[in-house]
């Protein structure tokens, strides 16, 4: 097995392996060696050291670098707008108002907006959890409740 040191006419550099000489010949006569860079077809052989087995050391074979072409620039995403990014923003603050401000009362908030609501406890801002029947059923009531919005994790 050889392998020689490849250049395209655009200048990219790569080396490939051939069983011999004459087979390199044959295959870019052929036009089967082509650049992986570019697929052009106009390939020669560059000069290169050759490898010279050793027996006291392992052979060292000189390769020459090997230059990608330019990566393209990368491209912005957004995936939140600026408008959306705001509006989460208020939201988040909202939430973090609410949880500062209120106390919380768990499932319980139901009965605990009903006793506000009908002067059996001293009002007071509380937030916690209902279901959707809780929840419809206390607005039917007169009774005024606003969902607290979840705001997803900054990592998603």
């Amino acid at each position: 097995m050889i392998l020689y040191a490849l250049a395209c006419d655009d200048g990219h550099a790569f080396e490939s392996w051939f069983p011999d000489s004459a087979a390199y010949d044959a295959q870019a006569k052929s036009g089967l060696v082509t650049c992986p860079f570019c697929n052009s077809a106009k390939v020669e052989k560059q000069i290169m050291a050759p490898s010279v087995a050793r027996k006291d050391k392992a052979a060292v074979v000189a390769m020459p670098e090997v230059a990608p072409p330019p990566a393209p620039p990368p491209q912005q995403m957004a995936l939140l707008s600026d408008t959306e990014r705001e509006l989460r923003a208020m939201v988040k603050a909202v939430r973090e108002h609410v949880v500062k401000n209120a106390d919380y009362v768990g499932k319980e908030f139901a009965d605990e907006a009903r006793k506000m609501h009908y002067g059996e406890i001293e009002r007071r801002s509380i937030y916690g959890e209902a279901n959707a029947a809780d929840a419809k059923a206390l607005i039917e009531e007169g009774i005024e409740v606003h969902p607290l919005p979840i705001i997803p994790d900054e990592r998603n």
